[in-house]
């Protein structure tokens, strides 16, 4: 069967841009399968450095087909910067195809996802990107929504427009916000329409046609499993559903055609917003990290929090997500470490947890960490696993015999041949 997935396995941030650009360059379909620009994914090649927030991250290839599915949320003006970026850089964007079916993130929705985080305090505050994705998905669930379909006709998207806008405005009333003119929708949409009309269309037929043909198509997921609104650490998460099995609803590809599911995990652990995290790293090694890391938000350029790999949340998430391989990335990043703590087990009082526990109690667990020894050589140049230190091969093989699934890439830089193949027994 001819479908990869890729999703995260943390709390999003682990690097998926680079093992999705790797895969792409063999993929004749690449379907972003839901989330919007609340997370972007980090390329790094001959063109350049790039940070694609709606666009999928196969648009390097110029014979795969892009496209963003009926389960993601796009912004139409923030789309179109995208796009701009993308062909001054000489990237070819005619490949791309925003599903009918993908819903629109309006400008009400980023008004309201801001003055909703403001009104809340202290640790109800989600944590938000502010980029209007948790009030597009819910006018989405509540059958409201505005889809990209509606601008193949503007005029039927006028008319939904006019009928929504009376319910937003009611909802921002009770902020105590002046209500929202029709107009200033329309001039803020209708020129980005112009420009991502002739993408949109339908995206059911040309991926059955390329799965009848045994062509190989690529699912990218966005952020990772502990985000997700289902299984992910409610209520700091996302308002999509990032494991596979979410994805391949958002893509509209059925689970069948699906034979291997790569999940992709950082070699230590970050996160943003706010939530429990147990094993950050609140000092100066947690700067540290964050620093050798670059480890700042691809969307809003925040700080991420930074600690210990957690093997409790990682192999929790891999039984959730069945992913049958995980590629690790930024090993590099662990370079000089003395030692490296590996999180195997909570302790809540005077009770041990081996299994990811709800938000409530994650919030006041404390982790148990067993030492592996660390290494002093640079990583970086490795471009097979014998060219690692051996303490990094073991630092590897632990993780592996932790997560409960075979690691079959180490990534050791951003750039795509810093992905190194390892052997994995079926």
């Amino acid at each position: 069967m001819p479908v990869t997935v890729v999703a995260g396995v943390q709390w999003g941030d682990e690097g998926k841009g680079r093992i999705v650009d790797l895969i792409a360059s063999q993929a004749d379909i690449v379907i972003r399968c839901q989330g919007g620009p609340n997370a972007g994914h980090t390329i790094v090649n001959k063109k350049g450095k790039f940070v694609l927030h709606g666009v999928p991250s196969g648009v390097f290839n110029p014979k795969a087909l892009c496209i963003a599915g009926a389960g993601t949320v796009i912004n139409p003006s923030g789309i179109v910067k995208e796009l701009q970026m993308l062909a001054e850089a000489g990237v070819d964007i005619n490949k791309i195809l925003i599903s009918e079916r993908a819903h629109l993130i309006m400008p009400y929705h980023i008004l309201m996802d801001r003055l909703d985080e403001e009104q809340r305090s202290g640790k109800s505050k989600i944590g938000t990107t502010g980029q209007g994705i948790a009030w597009a998905y819910s006018d989405k669930v509540a059958r409201r929504g505005m889809r990209a379909g509606d601008l193949v006709d503007m005029n039927v998207f006028r008319a939904k427009l006019e009928q929504t806008l009376t319910w937003q405005n009611r909802l921002l009333a009770a902020y105590d916000h002046p209500p929202i003119k029709i107009e200033d929708i329309l001039a803020e949409v209708e020129s980005a329409a112009d420009l991502i009309r002739p993408l949109i269309g339908d995206s059911v037929k040309p991926i059955s046609d390329a799965l009848d043909a045994g062509k190989q198509v690529l699912l990218e997921g966005q952020l990772g499993v502990m985000r997700d609104l289902d299984w992910g650490a409610y209520p700091f998460v996302t308002s999509s559903c990032p494991t596979p099995a979410g994805m391949v609803a958002g893509a509209g590809v059925s689970p069948s055609k699906v034979d291997r599911i790569i999940g992709v995990v950082k070699a230590y652990t970050t996160a943003v917003g706010e939530g429990p995290f147990p094993t950050e790293l609140k000092d100066a090694k947690g700067d540290d990290i964050r620093e050798r890391g670059c480890e700042y938000g691809a969307t809003t350029k925040r700080p991420r929090r930074c600690g210990w790999f957690d093997a409790v949340a990682v192999n929790w998430a891999c039984k959730v997500g069945g992913f049958t391989e995980l590629a690790l990335t930024k090993i590099d990043v662990l370079d000089g470490e003395p030692s490296l703590p590996i999180c195997i087990s909570y302790k809540d009082g005077n009770k041990s947890v081996e299994s990811f526990p709800a938000t409530d109690a994650m919030a006041h667990v404390y982790p148990l960490y067993k030492e592996m020894p660390g290494w002093s050589e640079k990583t970086t140049i490795a471009r097979t696993m014998d060219q690692l230190p051996a303490e990094a091969r073991d630092y590897v093989d632990e993780i592996e015999r932790l997560a409960g699934v075979p690691i079959s890439m180490v990534s050791v830089g951003p750039e795509r041949d810093s992905i190194i193949e390892r052997e994995v027994s079926k």
